[in-house]
């Protein structure tokens, strides 16, 4: 017996010692990985240091003032260098992230760059443009890492379709951005590179998942950037930050050797595919960046892209659009300057010419819960919950992780009990700990799984046929903002009801800002009840409150393939606002 107690206690000490262990061994690799991080930033220091020694007149405010239809022009012509051009950018990039904690690795590679640059025969349309890409996004010889502690190891082999396009269009990479962990939330944290802040308030989120774009091109220490998005994670940070982003139709653009949402570990589903998409200041920098994108060499390294070049015609076009237009999904009712800012836009654009239509989107409860969360939960979030190496979660993911781990059992009685309850409302609570994980139902077996696709495709066609019944060339509606206190977003998955239907359409979709947050909406802000002055609706009210003066969008978009249409009204829309 006493042996048997010795070969028990001795088994548990090896347990807890492997345990132990392995949690040192994951401490290692985060700590070598930040100290990566720091020393790359270190030697983008010295680098500008360096250049401002051999050039200490560089007209720095004027240069990063350009936007960047004009910083092209300046580059062709040879009124400005390249180098210039990126020195000055890293220098302000440097500052932005010492605010912000927005850049992930910096790329040393663009010094080799900018020297190819000069050696190409002819100028690409972005020739000698620095630009910023999000985190997963491959680039030779850098990690994709997710936030995640297991995509620490391997660096990526080749650079992905994307960016070689990019390089070929003579554009710069000099940064990788951060994300949140398995970038499945809209706020900004992980536990390896820590939180990114929003520029302007250091209180609030810049969004998510392209939160570290977000907040680099907002501070002014990027021109241009590539996100991506799956539920608004290009269009989220556009909206807390300020800017303008655009969601194109996913296969638009090559995807090709760039992890999506951890893919290789994930097996990400098909039915609401990740779209990679620009960011920038202006709507003209979207067009420009779409452009250069949309060439011979795109085509050509991804035959999967059908090969449409931009046109530049119907982007241009001055005929007046007939416009849908609407200011609340009835699932998530947005804070009061969010509906204002439609409404506005929508008294300027008809002003202007244009016919406005109202639309209503059909049964956003049922996207919401059927086709766009059970799409990511199929499996009750066992694989989601895989990717978490050693349990490490960041706080901001905690409450989705901690309700994909209650057992099938435990999510069945939650449902059995809230459904008599929810029953009792107009619409579907914003349950967020509950509803939206415990009463999501799975794919139990692989014709549960065909059913969910057919039925993804059943809605497309009900959206799209309702949208043709009322001949729309475009829609105009809301998108979630204004920027979230920090911590919120994990508490709210829902709320971001305004951007996900588009990507379960697969429309391309676009951010503009047009406004911000006043002394009145503040107010207004305090008579908020939502659907049913519930908790969720309550917590909504306190993440978005203390917002005056940041900024407030509208989303602007168009039928699939049709992005220069939904350039259009966002260029519409973007002009009319600075008049105003």
């Amino acid at each position: 017996a006493s042996a048997a107690l010795v070969l028990l206690c001795g088994s548990a000490a090896a347990v807890v010692v492997w345990k132990w262990l392995g949690k040192r061994q994951i401490q290692k690799k985060m700590e070598e990985a930040r100290r990566t991080r720091d020393e790359g930033l270190k030697k983008m220091a010295k680098a500008v240091q360096q250049f401002r020694e051999q050039i200490p007149s560089v007209q720095t405010d004027a240069i990063l003032s350009l936007p960047l239809m004009e910083l092209t022009g300046r580059l062709h012509e040879g009124s400005l260098s390249p180098k210039t051009v990126l020195y000055t950018y890293l220098e302000k990039a440097l500052e932005v992230t010492e605010q912000t904690n927005c850049i992930r690795h910096f790329i040393p590679e663009c010094e080799e760059q900018l020297q190819e640059i000069q050696q190409q025969k002819e100028k690409g349309l972005l020739f000698g443009v620095p630009i910023s890409i999000k985190d997963h996004i491959g680039h030779k010889g850098h990690l994709s890492t997710c936030g995640l502690v297991q995509c620490l190891g391997t660096p990526m082999q080749e650079d992905s379709v994307l960016v070689k396009v990019l390089k070929k269009q003579g554009a710069i990479p000099f940064a990788m951005t951060n994300v949140p962990q398995s970038l499945f939330s809209y706020d900004c944290s992980n536990p390896i590179f820590g939180r990114t802040l929003n520029p302007f308030n250091p209180q609030k989120s810049p969004g998510g998942s392209s939160g570290g774009e977000g907040a680099l091109i907002a501070g002014g220490g990027s021109i241009l950037g590539i996100g991506s998005d799956i539920g608004g994670s290009i269009r989220l940070p556009s909206s807390f930050c300020g800017l303008c982003g655009l969601k194109p139709t996913a296969e638009r653009l090559s995807v090709w050797h760039t992890p999506l949402l951890n893919v290789d570990i994930c097996s990400h589903p098909a039915p609401v595919p990740c779209a990679l998409g620009p960011m920038a200041r202006d709507v003209d920098s979207l067009a420009l960046c779409m452009k250069a994108l949309l060439c011979q060499e795109m085509f050509q390294l991804d035959p999967t892209v059908p090969p449409i070049p931009f046109d530049e015609e119907v982007y241009s076009s001055s005929a007046p659009l007939r416009i849908g237009y609407y200011d609340t999904d009835d699932y998530v009712p947005l804070p009061p300057c969010m509906r204002r800012a439609v409404e506005e836009t929508r008294r300027a654009l008809q002003a202007a010419g244009h016919k406005l239509v109202p639309f209503s989107p059909p049964r956003i409860c049922y996207v919401m819960n059927e086709l766009f969360l059970k799409t990511f939960f199929a499996d009750g979030g066992r694989a989601w919950l895989d990717v978490f190496t050693g349990g490490i979660v960041d706080p901001s993911l905690k409450p989705q992780v901690n309700c994909c781990k209650i057992p099938r059992l435990g999510k069945k009685l939650l449902a059995l009990i809230l459904k008599p309850l929810v029953r009792l409302f107009k619409q579907f609570l914003l349950l967020l700990k509950l509803k939206n994980v415990a009463m999501i139902s799975t794919c139990r077996s692989v014709k549960e799984m065909w059913n969910h696709h057919h039925q993804i495709e059943v809605y497309r066609t009900e959206f799209i046929t309702r949208w043709r019944e009322l001949q729309l060339d475009v829609m105009l509606c809301p998108v979630l903002g204004p920027a979230f206190t920090m911590g919120y977003p994990g508490k709210l998955l829902a709320a971001v009801s305004s951007t996900m239907l588009y990507n379960v359409l697969n429309f391309p979709a676009g951010v503009v800002p047009v406004s911000t947050v006043t002394e009145a909406d503040e107010e207004e802000l305090k008579l908020y009840r939502g659907s049913c002055g519930d908790p969720w609706d309550r917590m909504l009210k306190q993440a978005v409150a203390g917002a005056v003066g940041l900024p407030v969008a509208v989303q602007c978009v168009a039928l699939p393939w049709r992005e220069e249409l939904c350039l259009r009204l966002m260029k519409e829309v973007e002009t009319l606002s600075r008049e105003k």
